[in-house]
C-alpha cells in the first residue's frame, strides 16, 4: 500500500506545527484553475473535493459523474502546468445525500440518525473504496491509498437551511462518541488497516456563513473541543463551512487542531463578484453601440427564478430581500446554476464582448481595483477571465496564509 501524503498534515500537527491544508468544495471551472494556477505559482498542493450534489452516479447538477469529474480536474491541471503529484482528488457528503427520498434499502434514508448507524455507513462505504482500491493497484500499481475523514456531525452543502441560524461548537462527549462508534463500525467490517487511514473527524468549531455576514470564530468558546484533539494521536479535526473568516481565524482554527478547512461558498462568490464587475463594465462599455450586450447579470437571475429547488429553501424573507439574496447572499446558491445553457452562453458572450472591445483601464479600476493595480503593475494581464480569477485567488491568498501548505511536501 502506498501511503497517502495527505497523513503527513496529521503528523506535522501532532509535532506542533501549524500547517493545515484548504480544501476546495467546488466544481467550477474557474474556481479549480485559480486554486491551480496559485498552487503552481506558490509550490504548495491543492485539495479538491466534489460534493455529492455536484456530482454522483446520475451526474449530479453538474452532470458529471466522479470520474468525469476527475478528468474534468486533470484536463485543467495538465492545461496548467500543474504537478498532479501536489494534487488531492476527495468526495463530500458521501452517502444518501441527493436520493434521500427513497427507501433505507435504496438511500439510507436522510435523517439525523445515531452515531452507530452513520458509522455504519461510512465503514460500509469505505470498504467499498478499499476493495476499488486494491482492484486499481492491478493495473496502477503506484496509486496511492486512500485516507478518510469521517463525522456524524456534517452541515448539508451550502450551509444551513433558513436565515441566519445559530451555531453550535461541537461538544467533546459527541466528539468522542463519533470516533468511537466510527472505529468499532470499521473493525467491525475488518478495516483496521482503513481505520489507520482515517485522518479526520469533521467537527463544528462554531463557523458558518449567513447570507451577509458569518458567524466568526472564538477561540474561547471551542477550547474544550480544540483541546480534545490531543488524545488522538492520529487524527485532526476538519473543519466544516469556514468560508469568509478572515485569514487570521483562518489561522487560528490551524493553530488549534483543525488540520482541513473546507471553502466552497467564498471562492463561487468571489468568482460571481468577478463575473458581475465584468458585466458592469460591458455595460458601460456597449451603452449606446449596436453591439448585442450579454446580460449576464438577468440572465443568472432569471435562471434562478425558472427554477427554484437550489434557493428557495436557502433564502426567506420578502421578494425584495429574496431578489437581493439571490445575487448577493454570502451562503452562494448562483453557483448552481452557471452550468446552466443559458448562463454559460451569456458568459460565453460577456468574455468574448470584453476580449473584442478590450477593457479601458478606467473602468477596470472602478469596478476592479485590486485587479486594476497588477494590471498596472505587469503582473497580471487584462483578460476577463484572467481578472475574474485573480479575483478567486485574494480568497484562497487568505487559506495559504493559514495553512502553510508548502510544508506538507
Amino acid at each position: 500500500m502506498n501511503e497517502n501524503p495527505l497523513k503527513k498534515l496529521v503528523e506535522l500537527q501532532k509535532q506542533g506545527k501549524s500547517v493545515g491544508i484548504y480544501s476546495v468544495c467546488s466544481a467550477n471551472g474557474y474556481v479549480i484553475e485559480a486554486a491551480l494556477k496559485r498552487g503552481l505559482s506558490d509550490g504548495s498542493c491543492v485539495l479538491i473535493e466534489s460534493t455529492a450534489n455536484q456530482c454522483d452516479q446520475n451526474g449530479g447538477y453538474t452532470g458529471m459523474k466522479p470520474m468525469d469529474f476527475k478528468k474534468f480536474v486533470l484536463g485543467i491541471a495538465e492545461q496548467v502546468g500543474f504537478d498532479t503529484g501536489r494534487l488531492f482528488l476527495g468526495g463530500d457528503h458521501l452517502g444518501p445525500l441527493t436520493f434521500a427520498g427513497k427507501p433505507e434499502a435504496q438511500a439510507m434514508a436522510d435523517a439525523r440518525l445515531s452515531d452507530e448507524i452513520i458509522a455504519r455507513r461510512g465503514a460500509r462505504l469505505a470498504r467499498v473504496a478499499e476493495e476499488t482500491y486494491r482492484k486499481l493497484l492491478e493495473t496502477e500499481p503506484d496509486a496511492i491509498a486512500p485516507v478518510y475523514i469521517v463525522g456524524s456531525e456534517v452541515p448539508i452543502p451550502g450551509g444551513q437551511v433558513g436565515a441566519d441560524q445559530g451555531v453550535q461548537v461541537t461538544r467533546v462527549e459527541d466528539f468522542k462518541n463519533t470516533v468511537a462508534a466510527f472505529e468499532a463500525a470499521f473493525r467491525k467490517e475488518g478495516l483496521d488497516e482503513a481505520w489507520n487511514n482515517v485522518i479526520a473527524v469533521v467537527v463544528q468549531p462554531g463557523v458558518e456563513e449567513k447570507d451577509s455576514g458569518c458567524t466568526e470564530y472564538d477561540r474561547a468558546k471551542a477550547a474544550e473541543l480544540m483541546a480534545s484533539i490531543k488524545d488522538f494521536p492520529n487524527l485532526v479535526f476538519e473543519g466544516h463551512s469556514t468560508d469568509y473568516q478572515t485569514k487570521i481565524k483562518l489561522r487560528e482554527l490551524i493553530e488549534d487542531g483543525v488540520g482541513i478547512l473546507k471553502v466552497g461558498p467564498a471562492l463561487t462568490f468571489a468568482m460571481r463578484e468577478g463575473m458581475f464587475a465584468l458585466a458592469h463594465i460591458e455595460e458601460e462599455l456597449l451603452y449606446g453601440t449596436e453591439i448585442e450586450p450579454s446580460n449576464f447579470i438577468r440572465t443568472l437571475d432569471e435562471a434562478m427564478l425558472a427554477d427554484g429547488k437550489h434557493w428557495r429553501k436557502h433564502y426567506q424573507g420578502t421578494e425584495l430581500e429574496q431578489r437581493m439574496k439571490r445575487k448577493y447572499s454570502f451562503s452562494d446558491r448562483c453557483r448552481y446554476y452557471m452550468p446552466t445553457p443559458e448562463v454559460e452562453a451569456a458568459k460565453e458572450r460577456l468574455i468574448g464582448n470584453l476580449r473584442t472591445q478590450g477593457i479601458p483601464l478606467n473602468l477596470l479600476s472602478q469596478f476592479m481595483p485590486i485587479q486594476y493595480t497588477k494590471v498596472r503593475e505587469g503582473v497580471l494581464e487584462n483578460d476577463p477571465v484572467a481578472l475574474v480569477e485573480d479575483r478567486i485567488t485574494n480568497t484562497i491568498d487568505e487559506y495559504l496564509y493559514a495553512t502553510h501548505q508548502k510544508e506538507l511536501m
